[in-house]
């Protein structure tokens, strides 16, 4: 590679690295956490579990199940309520003043008998602090954006640093650490084997990132096309003042996808069903499948089918990206992997740092980065 490609491709690596570094060391460290959110929330005690009931026990009718909900908060709408795939025992409601509210009450309640079993807390928590910090900034559709940007400036980053990684080692062997040169050498050589053996999961996690942050704009995208397409019927008809049946709408849906399992269901009015309509969101049973999601539209007053369809592309794309994003879908030990990734992006993001900071102790030639 000729000289002056490689200062080139080195002044494209050291701004995009210099750029994003900074966040994305917050979003690996605020990730951590996450990858392990069920554990930590037993840990310190917020996970709330369902009594031990034989197998068998047969399982409430959903409309006593939202009647819990509605006797706990009786001034407040359901807005979505939904399960676990692994956690089949309970109900979470999510109720708020109108369906779009951003203020909402989420309530956990026994699916077998119908009582409350108490409220999950999450804003204000350490993993709730964690999430912010990770998705959004604390600064909402516009922090998401900001952090897409950055993951794409940490995508260029490692296209540039896979481009330089050749050039820079010809006199080296592969992951090569020089412990006899000085500091700034030995974490140059060590920033640079993390770098290239946590290549392919820093590309998955940054490219998924980046996807995910759209998620909002997918869905508002989704509601102007294909929800618009299924609810056009209803265009002009009355709001309704009565819903029917949860459990008559829940039971159609599933006697129409028998193969598939609740994920979840949005109530009339919510981002997710229209002003007339019950959409209920069904799901695989594998670990892969289980995140994605066909949607069923019920009619809100009769809990008749109405329509149902696949979902697009691009929505089936974002919910593939999350699983491969927090690593959540393998079990035990692909957690205990992503973690580990997620260290080792750590110590190549800080060691980035480092050498930055470092830049004017020790003169390096043109192909390694600085």
């Amino acid at each position: 590679m000729k000289t002056i490609n490689v200062r080139r491709w080195a002044w494209v690596h050291k701004w995009s690295s210099l750029v994003c570094t900074v966040f994305m060391l917050l979003l690996c460290i605020t990730g951590l956490p996450l990858i392990y959110h069920h554990e930590i929330d037993h840990l310190l005690g917020n996970a709330i579990e369902a009594p031990v009931m034989p197998a068998a026990t047969p399982k409430a009718s959903l409309d006593d199940v939202i009647a819990a909900g509605k006797a706990l908060y009786p001034n407040k709408v359901m807005m979505y309520m939904s399960q676990e795939a692994d956690e089949r025992e309970i109900w979470y409601l999510t109720m708020g003043d109108t369906p779009t509210s951003e203020q909402f009450k989420s309530i956990a309640v026994d699916a077998r008998t119908a009582t409350v079993l108490g409220e999950p807390s999450f804003e204000g928590t350490f993993l709730g602090v964690m999430f912010h910090l990770h998705v959004d900034l604390y600064a909402g559709l516009w922090g998401k954006l900001f952090l897409g940007f950055m993951g794409l400036l940490l995508i260029v980053a490692i296209i540039s640093g896979v481009v330089l990684y050749a050039p820079f080692m010809r006199k080296l062997h592969f992951g090569e650490v020089r412990r006899t040169r000085g500091p700034r050498v030995k974490w140059l050589d060590l920033h640079n084997m993390l770098g290239i053996v946590t290549l392919t999961w820093l590309f998955v996690v940054g490219a998924t990132g980046m996807i995910n942050t759209w998620a909002d704009l997918l869905v508002k995208y989704y509601q102007y096309t294909e929800v618009a397409a299924m609810i056009a019927p209803y265009q002009g008809m009355p709001t309704p003042s009565k819903l029917g049946s949860m459990e008559t709408a829940m039971a159609n849906a599933t006697a129409a996808e028998p193969a598939m399992q609740v994920g979840f269901v949005a109530f009339p009015g919510t981002a997710f069903s229209s002003p007339h309509h019950y959409g209920i969101f069904m799901h695989g049973d594998q670990p892969l499948t289980s995140r994605l999601y066909k949607p069923v539209l019920v009619d809100a007053q009769t809990s008749e089918i109405t329509d149902r369809r696949e979902l697009p592309w691009y929505l089936t794309a974002l919910l593939v990206s999350q699983p491969l994003h927090f690593g959540d879908y393998g079990g035990g030990w692909l957690q205990f992997l992503w973690a580990m990734l997620d260290i080792a992006a750590i110590i190549v993001l800080g060691s980035g740092i480092y050498l930055w900071l470092k830049r004017g102790v020790q003169t390096i030639s043109p192909g390694e980065p600085s």
